[in-house]
């Protein structure tokens, strides 16, 4: 079961979940969430797909798959400011913007042992990700860092 539920305001203090170049050890994680996070940890995001894009990737809900990345906890004192850098980062202009490239949804994702939280999670906006159901490139076990081949990626 997967949960699309928007909590109390679009701005409720969450985690995020990462999965592209926002990942350590990305071009973006040191742009953008160097020094600004209290912890992360390994994490998957049920029921959703991944898909190749420009150089970054684009998740999609898709019952039964999964995608692979890490939990990232802002650091105290700092989220307002990271939630609206991720926002502009990601094209994300606000609840059904037809301008997003992403939209910004709170969804449970599983750490380690399975253990379900909530967390913000920026999937493809709609026209976005039906155009990459059905002629986009899936990128093979949800895992962004493996499609490289990376050493220690899940394939």
């Amino acid at each position: 079961m997967t949960s699309a539920a928007r909590p109390q305001g679009p701005a409720a203090p969450l985690p995020f979940f990462v999965y592209g170049t926002l990942r350590p050890g990305e071009a973006n994680h040191s742009l953008f969430l160097r020094g600004r996070t209290a912890s992360h940890e390994p994490a998957l995001l049920p029921d959703a797909a991944l898909y190749d894009g420009p150089g970054y990737p684009y998740a999609v809900h898709r019952a039964g798959s999964s995608v692979v990345g890490e939990l990232i906890t802002p650091a105290p004192g700092g989220y307002a400011e990271l939630l609206a850098d991720l926002d502009r980062l990601e094209e994300y202009e606000g609840p059904g913007r037809p301008g997003n490239l992403y939209d910004r949804i709170a969804r449970e994702v599983l750490r380690p042992a399975g253990h379900p939280v909530r967390a913000w999670v920026y999937l493809a906006s709609p026209l976005l990700a039906r155009d990459l159901c059905t002629s986009g490139t899936e990128i093979t076990g949800g895992d962004w860092l493996g499609r490289r081949g990376r050493p220690g990626a899940e394939a």
